[in-house]
């Protein structure tokens, strides 16, 4: 498991500060993400399917971002130019390897969301976001264990 305050302190907050995309909101819910998906970061390789990353995104969804939304987002497109390096769509790969790329990888998939983001200090509206926008509905996990897992990585 990573250590979340320097996950939070030194790779989330930088990596939606020059996404422009940073808010007290985004960062919880960024870090539910990667407690959710990967136990914290244990895991940068789903097991048992295609997802990678510390927030196990799948390449279908990735490739799907690049294709329909990065593509006609000129300001999320600028800032993926100049601030990681992205002028095209990189190999999926990089959503091992590099933690400040996958994260604005998930944070992005959140912007496709025309809901507002929840509120930082809501837990059970993080989840139910989280829930909605990123985890398949197909998924059968339980909340008050990802819940759990969130403090548990939180602590």
């Amino acid at each position: 498991m990573l250590d979340y305050k320097q996950l939070k302190t030194l790779v989330v907050i930088p990596a939606l500060h020059d996404l422009v995309l940073l808010s007290d909101a985004a960062v919880e819910l960024i870090l539910f993400t990667c407690a959710a998906e990967s136990k914290g970061g244990t895991y940068i390789h789903q097991s048992k399917g295609h997802a990678l990353g510390i927030y196990n995104m799948q390449p279908v969804i990735y490739n799907d971002i690049w294709q329909n939304y990065i593509r006609i987002q000129q300001s999320i497109r600028l800032q993926l130019l100049y601030n990681f390096l992205a002028p095209v769509m990189p190999s999926e790969e990089r959503l091992i390897y590099d933690l400040r790329f996958a994260t604005a990888m998930a944070r992005i998939h959140y912007a496709r969301a025309k809901e507002p983001l929840p509120d930082a200090k809501d837990v059970d509206a993080i989840y139910d976001y989280y829930k909605t926008f990123y985890n398949s509905r197909l998924d059968t996990s339980d909340k008050s264990k990802l819940i759990a897992d969130y403090f548990k990585f939180k602590n």
